[in-house]
């Protein structure tokens, strides 16, 4: 299953990440989403968990947790066509 993490510390690596969900089971891969332009965090990421039990109790016990000072947004990760679509910058 695959998780978004949102309202992440600019200073979160993929580390941090990946660390904070391996208590709640085998984290497949964690990434911190950067901005191409800056390199900086845009302050969101994902977590890939292979047990789908795991990541519901990874969910639910991240959720509003403390983590470098910023309350977590955790959640299942839509997959990429049920997202909306922003307007396009260039």
């Amino acid at each position: 299953m695959n998780i978004y993490v949102g309202n992440l510390s600019w200073n979160t690596t993929d580390d941090d990440l990946r660390s904070a969900f391996e208590a709640f089971g085998d984290v497949s891969s964690a990434k911190v989403i950067m901005d191409r332009e800056t390199g900086r965090s845009r302050g969101f990421g994902f977590v890939e968990m292979s047990d789908d039990n795991a990541a519901r109790q990874a969910i639910e016990g991240m959720n509003d947790k403390d983590l470098q000072g910023r309350s977590l947004r955790v959640n299942e990760a839509r997959p990429r066509d049920d997202r909306p679509r922003g307007p396009r910058r260039f």
